[in-house]
């Protein structure tokens, strides 16, 4: 199993953007695979560890946001920013110190 595309300037000056392999137990390899291939799931880099000239990498595998759940937060977003609209415009007009 191989991580894509991971850039990093401080171990390598070279070639930077390359693949990495992950070193990881067959089962660990198997469950992260099994997660994967299910719908809206994908692997997340967490923390990153340098040593040397390794790298450790923390992963997490994370689940995409619902469409409803989309929708409410755009809906928050707005809300929150209509609010902070208004409470500027009370501020330029002097209502509000």
């Amino acid at each position: 199993f191989f991580a894509c595309e991971i850039y990093l300037t401080r171990i390598s000056r070279i070639r930077s953007r390359r693949d990495r392999k992950l070193l990881m137990h067959k089962q660990q390899l198997g469950r992260l695979f099994g997660k994967i291939k299910e719908k809206g799931y994908t692997l997340v880099p967490v923390k990153m560890y340098f040593k040397n000239s390794l790298v450790k990498v923390e992963l997490g595998l994370g689940k995409g946001k619902k469409a409803y759940d989309k929708k409410e937060t755009v809906r928050e977003r707005d809300i929150k920013r209509s609010a902070d609209r208004d409470i500027a415009a009370m501020k330029r007009s002097g209502r509000i110190k």
